[in-house]
């Protein structure tokens, strides 16, 4: 009787009992060398009611070839079909799997990203690269510890450089932990990006969380060492309550559903990324002003330095192994920010060696001034 009140649930049982369980690659990545096969295999998780066909579809045929193109799926078997690809030009492209008739399984994970490179050498040498440059941004917060530590004193540091690092730190370690443990979040990030890659490893957490870590113990250095006349400055309170009220607002609309929760962590990435580019301003002009980069650590610098370069090295590597010169010149932000800060690095350095040299640390002597060798307020 119900189906006789509602004849609509006739037209939907074909469908509701025709779809059988799910084609699935057995990957989701493969990585194939130039000229050189390998191959990955697609199976049903049930078995189907009918016979079906299987296109197999190659995003860039110019790139990567498949074979078979196509085959048959037998009703009521579950078969492994193997689908061999050849690499044929450097690059990424992606195989995925088309079932006809398409109403009888899901085949939405029926999919393999593929990436063809030049060279298994140049690939282990960028990982190598990576993780040195890990290490040395993860190494630069400790020599301007150690040296605060030293001359108990925090001059020389400028505060509106440490409040923006803090706040764009903590920018950066909401996107990642986000984006990495909140299972909403990422499934957000994967309707987007259906065929995408989490963009965040867990050497990305471990950086920023201690990024904010390190400069926390920085920040709380100034409270118990010696400051002068340092403060944050009106220009950074500003700027501080400019990004504020960005967030707020974000928080709010990511709260009543009017953008998701993925575009606030997005929001929240954009803050970080003018911070980058800011940040090293404040210090610059510091030193210039006070004819001196006395209290203000040259092993960050250099640390830093190296960081940046071996982080551009690598992308030019990478763009090289797998012929991807748009991942620079396409989509210039993190290369750009990169060379900005080396840029910024190679100054301070020439302020440090150069502008600067016949400098003299007030702090450490008897009867020191508080700030700049010019300032009368001394101690007895």
């Amino acid at each position: 009787m119900a189906l006789l009140r509602h004849p609509w649930i006739l037209l939907l049982l074909p469908v509701l009992t025709c779809v059988q369980g799910a084609l699935r690659a057995s990957k989701q990545d493969l990585k194939v060398h130039l000229n050189e096969q390998s191959s990955f295999s697609l199976s049903l998780t049930e078995p189907l009611p009918k016979n079906a066909i299987v296109t197999i579809d190659v995003q860039h045929p110019d790139l990567l070839s498949a074979s078979p193109s196509n085959f048959s799926i037998i009703a009521d078997k579950t078969e492994e079909q193997i689908i061999h690809v050849k690499g044929l030009s450097a690059g990424h492209s992606v195989v995925s799997a088309n079932v006809t008739p398409s109403n009888i399984t899901d085949f939405s994970e029926a999919f393999v990203r593929v990436t063809i490179e030049k060279s298994d050498v140049l690939y282990h040498f960028s990982a190598v690269v990576g993780w040195i440059y890990f290490l040395a941004w993860s190494v630069s917060f400790y020599p301007q510890i150690y040296i605060n530590y030293k001359r108990k004193s925090v001059v020389g540091l400028n505060f509106d450089y440490l409040s923006l690092n803090l706040v764009g730190f903590v920018m950066y370690a909401l996107f990642n932990c986000g984006l990495f443990w909140i299972s909403e979040i990422e499934n957000q990030y994967f309707e987007r990006y259906p065929k995408g890659l989490n963009p965040v490893q867990i050497n990305d957490i471990f950086f920023s969380l201690h990024a904010v870590f390190a400069t926390s113990i920085t920040i709380g250095q100034c409270f118990i060492y010696e400051i002068g006349n340092q403060r944050v400055s009106t220009t950074a309170r500003i700027i501080h309550g400019i990004f504020a009220i960005f967030i707020l607002i974000s928080l709010i609309l990511s709260g009543v559903k009017t953008i998701q929760w993925l575009d606030f962590l997005y929001y929240c990435s954009y803050v970080k990324l003018c911070i980058t580019l800011i940040k090293y301003v404040p210090q610059a002009f510091y030193n210039y002003r006070r004819k001196s980069t006395v209290g203000w650590s040259i092993g960050n610098i250099f640390l830093d330095f190296t960081g940046g370069i071996l982080s551009m090295l690598q992308m030019i590597l990478n763009a090289y192994n797998y012929d991807d010169w748009e991942s620079i010149f396409g989509d210039p932000t993190k290369f750009g920010l990169g060379f900005f800060s080396v840029a910024f690095d190679v100054f301070f350095i020439i302020q440090h060696y150069i502008l600067y040299r016949n400098r003299v640390d007030y702090t450490v002597l008897p009867g020191h001034c508080q700030e700049e060798p010019e300032s009368t307020s001394c101690n007895a």
